[in-house]
């Protein structure tokens, strides 16, 4: 390890505790439960599970990104602007929100594959995003590209969703800084993973355990933890040790030097850009001129 890999520390540790959400789901909420808030640029960070009949039906979204990646299953997607499709297991959907957009997402259930499960994140969006046209970026599961840091016979594997990592580059480009990283120990090993200086930086594990920081004062992160770590000017990156079939995700972020007002599935710097959004939707405006008009197939089945 090079004499410059000074690694962040786990500063707090959040237990994920399931609990229902949308139509029947059931989700492991870390970001933005009582325990865990104000961690810019990151709002929410759900670890889901939709058994059959469940779902997220029609709602809408302004003002922030959300990351949807599947860890088992499928899950349809459909929104207002026309855009549809699968996301399917190691697969990801980045959608920018922007200035509105009503959107479905709905599991896939069939004999003999597993029930849906996944991660959305969402990530606030810089005050200057805020109004964009809504976008997408999608990967499908074999499009997302894999860092070897020990070569492809090492102990461990990185899919880049976003982001650099040990000369691989994810091509998703964000509104705003973030990397998202998938890490897999197929054995026993240890990785050291370079962040922006400064950024917010987590991890979420939902298989095995790890040790993160140096070797001397390392912390343990079980399964269904997400660790928040350090970020001092000098640390460069995350030292992280694993046992075979260890699974998590490590996301850093720019911090956003601005206020969150959120109400509900709408994310604003202000209260009063809070009460325009509303009148907004009940207008069918500025964004939401579908807002009453459009029902999805998927949720209205």
């Amino acid at each position: 390890m090079a004499l410059s890999a000074v690694s962040r520390q786990v500063v707090k540790k959040v237990l994920a505790v399931e609990t229902p959400e949308g139509a029947g789901a059931l989700v492991r909420r870390s970001i933005g439960s009582m325990t865990l808030r104000n961690l810019t640029p990151f709002l929410m960070l759900d670890h889901f599970h939709v058994s059959k009949g469940a779902g997220f039906p029609d709602h809408p979204h302004r003002g922030q990104a959300t990351v949807t990646y599947m860890l088992e299953g499928s899950s349809k997607h459909e929104d207002s602007a026309g855009h549809k499709g699968t996301i399917e297991t190691g697969g990801v959907q980045w959608m920018c929100a922007g200035k509105g957009i009503i959107h479905a997402e709905m599991p896939v259930h069939a004999d003999g594959v597993p029930e849906p499960r996944g991660l959305q994140l969402w990530v606030d969006l810089p005050k200057q995003y805020k109004m964009v046209e809504p976008s997408y970026q999608e990967l499908g599961p074999n499009q997302i590209r894999v860092a070897y840091p020990e070569g492809q016979n090492g102990p461990t594997k990185i899919r880049v969703i976003s982001g650099k990592s040990h000369g691989v580059e994810s091509p998703v480009r964000p509104l705003g800084g973030c990397w998202y990283f998938h890490v897999i120990f197929e054995k026993e090993g240890t990785i050291f993973q370079e962040i922006p200086a400064g950024w917010t930086s987590f991890l979420y594990i939902w298989k095995g355990s790890i040790k993160v920081g140096p070797k001397e004062s390392a912390l343990d992160v079980p399964t269904f933890h997400t660790a928040v770590l350090s970020a001092e000017e000098t640390e460069t990156g995350v030292s992280i040790t694993g046992t075979a079939g260890t699974e998590f995700v490590l996301v850093a972020g720019e911090p956003l030097d601005q206020t969150v007002f959120q109400y509900g599935p709408f994310v604003m710097t202000t209260k009063e850009e809070i009460q325009k959004t509303l009148i907004d939707y009940q207008m069918g405006q500025n964004g939401f001129e579908k807002a009453h008009k459009w029902k999805s197939e998927i949720g209205n089945k």
